[in-house]
């Protein structure tokens, strides 16, 4: 390092790591800072070449953490940016390219150094590199100043960290230093996924959640979601730095932006065309929003914790909404532009991060939602979630139940069920059963979302995933209306194979109950398991059969089709006509379809498909409902687990392990098992 450029292999040797690593105190004034912090070379370009730099700098980084207990050198660095760093929050130097180059070189080291430390130290240890101070010149070790706590520095770093993401304008030459500051904060907080101890014992984290950080939690979120509002790619001029130009401010900052390029994208910068899986161009949105969800789940359930990020997120309001909140209301944290937020949330739904910010922003902030629930586009929204269940055999499992679960929440709203089947798709590309046109949202939506149960057919105990399904399906029912074909075929055929499984699955009970030889340990947990199975399916079953009736005793004109389907397998309802557990719903379905056999038997046998809906159109208008049994209507309301920490704390960390553009070692990771992770 230093003023020369230098290659992984000579790190190990580098005269200016040495000496920071070395046994010698250097004042925090010495003329060695502004050398060291002159380094330009180029970064990796993945993870695996990532890996490769943390390998060459192990040594380093060791040295460091032994010989810093003596040489204080870790404050002295620390001491540098912060002076660096408020001279740009007072906007004295965000014109100085070289003196942002040399801000952010210093927070790169920092970040460098304080990730080994999270790795390999217990937070104590890390803590303690933070306070040490060089020896006083008698040779005494200096001790912590009166009133001065352990682990000051690092909650004046952090401090720092946040009021340069608020203060500092989004420019080109600033564009890196918000991004390694983002970079640094998580790296800090990363401590949860090598220390296996309850976030709230964590001092780093009370730094964060308590004090003068706390402080800046609104203006921090609301920076933080501007940066995922705005996805703002990397500048151009942070990537050309193999380009010639004639400019002189160009050719002064050329070797500046290339040490930008190459730490922002891992050396993306010297290839001439981006590999999109390598690569992704809005690495400051990215950044920003995992720094959102670390922040916002933890210290959630804690009683000694007051979240306040978390209230900053959930209580935000729309700064386009001119009316008067009225004396009842809560005073908003801060405001921004709803509609601009919706739209990127449209647009970037793809990505387990974004749906879980639409996730939280749904379930917890109450204007967001109601701002979500008026829009007149909600297909916008609702067309990626649909996808991402389309596509389950890609996804993990947390990704697709976190789309089920945001389906449910805005199925409980009655004006969204029936919104949906009055916006008509025009075609669904990615739907490769067969082509779709001219089909409602609210009818793609029960495709998909029967798909997704038949998918998970083969797993018919995961009861939480086909429960989640059938409850927004059921929450939707009273509102299904216009029904395409297909999709009463497939709801009627869901029915027909929960119906086959039925009869399978009491073919294996009897047989099992008339065998002789029974009676071992191993043999009555086969019985349980099957009774068990067979108890989750019957209530699928019900469930199905309360989704058709309520539909029928709803919304009967409506739905000439699904009428036409369940007259055509009435057949698959005589199994169940005297079971205990369906009896009274079958006996709905079945006034329901002797009314409609007797209309066509009057007109004869010889009856075409049209002529059919036409008597059952008819025939729907004349039905008298009350003939049939009032059952409750069915309403399904989502609530979050006793203890979501348990969930969402490592679902958040390996997100920010795989999508962060940061090397993490997997091998010191306590949190989660990567095997059950994958993303």
């Amino acid at each position: 390092m230093g003023a020369t450029s230098s290659s992984l292999s000579e790190l190990a040797s580098n005269d200016y790591l040495k000496r920071l690593s070395g046994t010698e105190p250097i004042n925090p004034m010495d003329p060695y800072w502004n050398q060291l912090l002159s380094f330009s070379f180029l970064i990796p370009v993945n993870s695996t070449d990532a890996r490769l730099l943390e390998e060459s700098t192990a040594a380093v980084c060791r040295n460091f953490s032994v010989n810093n207990t003596h040489t204080g050198n870790f404050r002295s660095l620390i001491h540098n940016f912060l002076v660096r760093s408020a001279e740009l929050k007072a906007s004295a130097q965000c014109d100085d390219n070289i003196f942002i180059w040399q801000t952010y070189n210093a927070l790169f080291i920092i970040r460098s150094l304080c990730k080994y430390f999270v790795e390999y130290l217990s937070e104590e240890l890390l803590l303690q590199q933070f306070d040490c101070k060089p020896p006083d010149p008698d040779g005494s070790v200096p001790e912590l100043a009166e009133g001065e706590q352990m682990g000051s520095l690092a909650e004046d770093l952090l401090n720092s960290l946040i009021e340069l993401i608020v203060d500092v304008p989004v420019l080109n030459f600033t564009y890196a230093l918000h991004l390694e500051a983002l970079n640094t904060i998580l790296t800090l907080l990363s401590i949860q996924m090598f220390q296996p101890q309850a976030t709230s014992t964590f001092t780093i984290f009370r730094f964060m959640m308590q004090g003068k950080c706390a402080i800046h939690a609104p203006l921090l979120m609301k920076a933080l979601l501007w940066n995922y509002i705005n996805q703002e790619k990397i500048p151009p001029e942070l990537y050309k730095g193999t380009s010639e130009s004639s400019s002189m401010l160009y050719d002064m900052t050329a070797a500046v932006a290339s040490s930008f390029w190459s730490v922002v994208t891992l050396g993306m910068g010297s290839k001439p065309k981006p590999v999109e899986e390598d690569f992704s161009d809005t690495l400051l949105a990215n950044q920003s929003l995992l720094l959102i969800l670390v922040l916002t789940n933890h210290c959630t359930s804690d009683r000694g914790f007051n979240n306040p990020y978390r209230q900053a997120l959930f209580s935000f309001t729309d700064s386009q909404d001119t009316s008067n909140p009225g004396p009842t209301r809560a005073v908003p944290t801060f405001k921004i532009d709803f509609n601009r937020l919706y739209t990127t949330l449209c647009l970037t739904l793809k990505d387990d991060q974004n749906t879980l910010l639409f996730y939280l922003l749904l379930h917890q902030n109450m204007h967001m939602k109601a701002f979500i629930l008026s829009r007149t586009n909600v297909d916008q929204i609702v067309l990626p979630l649909l996808r991402i269940l389309y596509e389950a055999q890609e996804r993990n499992s947390h990704h697709i139940y976190m789309a089920l679960i945001i389906l449910l929440i805005l199925s409980e709203d009655d004006v969204f069920n029936k919104a949906v089947h009055q916006i008509v798709i025009k075609s669904v590309p990615w739907f490769k059963e067969r082509p779709l046109s001219e089909i409602t949202l609210g009818g793609l939506l029960i495709l998909v979302v029967i798909r997704t149960i038949q998918f998970n057919m083969a797993r018919m105990r995961d009861k939480y995933l086909h429960t989640n399904c059938l409850a927004a399906l059921a929450n939707m029912s009273a509102q299904f209306s216009d029904l395409h074909p297909f999709v009463a075929q497939k709801i009627i055929s869901l029915f027909a194979q929960l119906c086959k499984k039925h009869v399978r699955l009491v073919e294996q009970i009897r047989q099992s109950a008339t065998n002789s030889d029974r009676g071992t340990e191993s043999e009555d947990d086969m019985d349980h398991d099957y009774l068990a199975d067979l108890n989750v399916l019957e209530e699928v079953i019900r469930m199905v059969l309360e989704i058709i009736n309520s539909t029928l005793t709803t919304s009967l004109q409506h739905n000439p089709n699904l009428i036409y389907t369940l007259l055509y397998k009435r057949d698959l309802f005589t199994q169940f006509r005297t079971h205990p557990t369906f009896q009274d719903i079958i006996q709905n379905i079945d006034t329901i379809l002797a009314f409609f056999t007797a209309r066509l038997e009057q007109n004869g046998k010889n009856i075409s498909p049209s002529e059919v809906l036409e008597i059952i159109n008819e025939g729907a208008i004349q039905f008298r409902k009350d003939r049939l049994k009032k059952f409750p209507e069915l309403k399904f309301k989502y609530v979050e687990e006793d203890s979501p920490e348990e969930f969402f704390i490592p679902y958040v960390w390996s997100l920010v392990y795989h999508v962060s553009n940061m090397y993490f070692n997997a091998t010191r990771i306590v949190l989660f098992s990567l095997s059950t992770t994958d993303t």
